[in-house]
């Protein structure tokens, strides 16, 4: 008569426990740069959101007739994606800028950033120090007839 086994034995069990270890020592690093990887992504996608929606509102303000370098709430109200577009030398400021590009929570940290930082990609990366700065910042332009100022401290080590 044959004797049916049952289970493993020891040494198959040590020799899978083995591999597993390996393959996570070699699996977890890659899976944290894949996350810094993933952060910086987002920050280039939200600052060239920005970009975009403060060249669409400065250009909605000159087609509908008012000085390049307007300042203010325009009469009647612009508005775009539902927001009211109040502007500071004919671009959006801070406040009006960050729902014109869509960064909201929870997708974005936007409250309780230090300006000129408008958004960050999460709680552990708001700028409370140079090694957790993955932000993006916009300042909105200084005089008539300037450009509005982005700025992107996002980086690998910085998202890490």
């Amino acid at each position: 008569m044959q004797k049916i086994q049952r289970g493993f034995t020891l040494i198959e069990l040590v020799v899978v426990i083995t591999i597993l270890g390996i393959l996570a020592a070699i699996a977890l690093p890659r899976f944290t740069a894949l996350q810094a990887d993933a952060r910086l992504a987002k920050m280039n996608g939200a600052m060239g959101a920005v970009k975009s929606a403060a060249a669409m509102a400065h250009a909605t303000l000159i087609t509908r007739g008012f000085d390049a370098s307007f300042t203010g709430t325009p009469v009647p109200n612009i508005i775009i994606e539902g927001t009211v577009v109040v502007y500071t030398n004919g671009y959006p400021n801070v406040a009006t800028i960050v729902p014109l590009a869509g960064l909201v929570a929870p997708d974005y940290v936007i409250a309780g950033l230090t300006a000129p930082r408008i958004a960050a990609p999460d709680a552990n990366h708001t700028g409370a120090a140079a090694a957790t700065d993955c932000t993006i910042s916009y300042t909105a332009a200084a005089a008539a007839n300037s450009l509005p100022t982005y700025a992107i401290t996002a980086t690998l080590a910085t998202c890490a």
